[in-house]
């Protein structure tokens, strides 16, 4: 019997069952188990008894590397970020350079002392980052980056500093040649010549390249820094035949620009054909990395002739990556034109101060500014600075990775410029701003296509740019306040003539309105802090001048039904400007509807052209009032002076011959 049966047997003997645990299938499935399960330590101890392989030990070794000849530097052309006593408020920069930022500027700077002084513990210390520096073209890896919109300064000299350091930055990285361009207009005859004095120091300062080994080399072109000084306006000349780095020449170059009295300044085809010419020094080898960083360096006071060559222009310097610098003026706050301050360089004719008109603006592709003067005074009166350049020469530095210096020599951030205080050949702007806080209004620099574009795609912009499109608006200058009553019929005619200023007023006022009123149900969704501004601007200004308009109107049309003086013995009814608005509830909400407008101005763009503005909109009350007087219609006829009987002294002939003044002659076009 097998041990399978005896167990069959023992298990039925006790318990009457056939079937035990320990039948055929248990044992399967039990040595199946213990076989499955000893494969499965098997491999998991498998890693355990795999020899390991040897460390890898990475072993730091120095090589001689070959060395590469490259052009260095002196240590004297090294730009230092620290401040020198060359920067500050007696520099060349001007005051604007080191503002104080207190509320209230005390004449006399006091610093307190304080006899108790104790150390704290771990201060904080505030770093204010007054002055920011803008940043030029970046040559590495032949990609042009954006440039600086614009760099305000109170003269040419403090610009031609920085274009120093961007030289210097340019040759750290490769030779150089640079390209110095002059505007040969009058105006900018005595610029040239102050140009010239520092142009000769920058020199100097460079001419240390030469006494470091640039005589050395063997070819005149293969020196680190080379220049070439060009001449344009109505047709460009080259002064330097070739660019070289001799001193004497260039300084010779300068001194040697003639005259240009055409009033053309063709800068961007002057700028185009010169990145056509000089391309070649940019690639004077089949190397894929260009030979010589090539800069151009504009000096002009206009906005330029030739605006329609600005898109060729641009692609050109930017196929040869060709930064383009301007030093050149601010541009007027929504202008195209602003009067200049001409003084005849020739002393040998009259030096009285007489004024012409001059192009240096807008700071926009199109105008973003209603031309609508203010009561009893004209609009160009009250030209400001933009805070930007003009925008067709801003665009071509902004593309090309350039930087637009705005030179103006009155530049005053703190109050308003007089008429007066105006140096020769400058522009009069009244009011300057802070190129910090200018800086998030900056213009769109864009294609014409694109502004387009972008201005289309909202109602508030285009309605902007179409009104600021139409004539220029005065409010009533010439409006009639006093009226004398003598009868009835008289005072009611004299009205009614003084009503007819207003009403040839109304129909042009309303027509820009209604064509701001287009644009209002988009004017929430204008997220640029430019377009709001101008917008806001735009509607509060029209309004305001809507209310004067129609409430003077309405008041003289209620006069002519009767008037009555408090006083008896008054004769004269004065119209004066008054907040309270008496003509109807319709005007009221008008008024109430302007200075919400002209509020929002100020509260949400403090410090820019536009608040300015809606501040000066709001000195004048919206509404009006009667006020009564006396007017002596019989006043005493005035006393003519006896006249003695002493013989006046005789003039001395001969010496007024000798004193007669010089001639005068009237200014070249500007």
């Amino acid at each position: 019997m097998s041990v399978f049966q005896s167990l069959r047997y023992w298990w039925h003997q006790g318990s009457g069952d056939d079937v035990h645990p320990l039948d055929h299938d248990t044992w399967s499935f039990a040595i199946s188990f213990v076989v499955h399960m000893a494969l499965l330590v098997a491999l998991g101890l498998l890693p355990t008894f795999t020899p390991a392989e040897p460390a890898i030990v990475l072993v730091s070794s120095l090589t001689t590397v070959e060395k590469v000849e490259q052009f260095n530097v002196p240590e004297e052309f090294y730009f230092s970020n620290q401040p020198s006593i060359e920067v500050g408020a007696n520099s060349v920069g001007g005051e604007a350079m080191a503002l104080s930022e207190a509320p209230i500027v005390s004449e006399v700077s006091v610093v307190p002392q304080h006899a108790d002084v104790t150390d704290t513990p771990n201060p904080e210390i505030e770093i204010n980052n007054i002055v920011a520096v803008a940043s030029g073209l970046h040559f590495n890896k032949n990609v042009a980056v954006k440039g600086a919109a614009g760099e305000g300064t109170t003269g040419a000299a403090g610009a031609i500093d920085r274009l120093t350091h961007e030289i210097l930055l340019s040759l750290e990285e490769r030779k150089t040649l640079v390209v110095w361009m002059f505007d040969q207009t009058a105006s900018l005859i005595p610029q040239r010549q102050a140009i010239h004095d520092r142009f000769d120091k920058i020199y100097e300062e460079l001419g240390i390249i030469e006494a470091s080994g640039a005589s050395a080399f063997a070819k005149h072109e293969d020196a680190p820094l080379l220049s070439s000084v060009v001449a344009f306006g109505q047709s460009l000349t080259l002064m330097t035949k070739k660019p070289t780095d001799s001193l004497d020449e260039l300084k010779q170059a300068v001194k040697s620009i003639p005259n240009d009295n055409s009033g053309e300044e063709h800068v961007f085809s002057a700028v185009r054909e010169i990145a056509k010419t000089y391309a070649e020094y940019r690639y004077q080898t089949q190397s894929q990395e260009p030979d010589r960083n090539v800069m151009i360096v504009v000096f002009t006071d206009e906005a330029g002739s030739d605006e329609r060559m600005l898109d060729e222009t641009v692609k050109m310097c930017r196929r040869w990556t060709m930064p383009v610098y301007v030093v050149g003026v601010p541009a007027p706050f929504g202008r195209r034109e602003t009067m200049m301050k001409w003084v005849d360089p020739d002393p040998n004719y009259d030096q009285s101060a007489q004024w012409g008109v001059v192009d240096q603006g807008p700071e926009s592709l199109m105008l973003e500014r209603i031309k609508l003067g203010f009561s009893g005074q004209q609009e160009d009166e009250i030209a400001i600075d933009s805070g930007f350049g003009p925008y067709a020469l801003t665009r071509l530095c902004v593309e090309t990775g350039g930087i637009y210096f705005a030179v103006h020599p009155n530049r005053d951030v703190r109050r308003r410029v007089t008429r007066g205080e105006v140096d020769a050949f400058s522009s009069h702007l009244q009011y300057f701003f802070d190129p910090e806080t200018m800086r998030p209004y900056r213009p769109e620099y864009v294609s014409a296509r694109e502004y387009v574009d972008r201005v289309k795609k909202n109602a508030a912009r285009s309605s902007l740019v179409e009104a600021a499109s139409r004539s220029q608006i005065d409010q009533m200058a010439e409006a009639r306040l006093r009226f004398v009553k003598r009868e009835e019929g008289e005072f009611a005619a004299a009205l009614t003539e003084a009503q007819q200023s207003a009403a040839a007023l109304e129909p042009k006022i309303n027509t820009l309105f209604e064509l701001l009123k287009n644009g209002e149900a988009d004017r929430d969704k204008e997220e640029t802090p430019r377009w709001r501004a101008g917008y806001d601007l735009a509607m509060g200004r029209v309004l305001a001048v809507k209310v004067r308009t129609e409430g003077y109107n309405q008041i003289l049309a209620a006069a002519k039904r009767g008037l009555k003086f408090k006083e008896p013995k008054n004769n004269t009814w004065v119209l004066a400007p008054s907040e309270e608005i008496t003509v109807g509830s319709q005007m009221v909400k008008m008024a109430e509807r302007a200075k919400m407008y002209l509020n929002r101005v100020i509260k949400d763009h403090p410090g820019t052209p536009w608040a300015l503005l809606a501040e000066r909109e709001l000195k004048d009350p919206l509404g009006w009032k009667w006020k009564e007087e006396f007017t002596d219609l019989n006043p005493p006829r005035n006393a003519v002076a006896a006249v003695n009987n002493n013989v006046p002294a005789a003039a001395n002939d001969r010496k007024a011959m000798l004193n007669r003044p010089p001639p005068k002659r009237p200014p070249p076009k500007l």
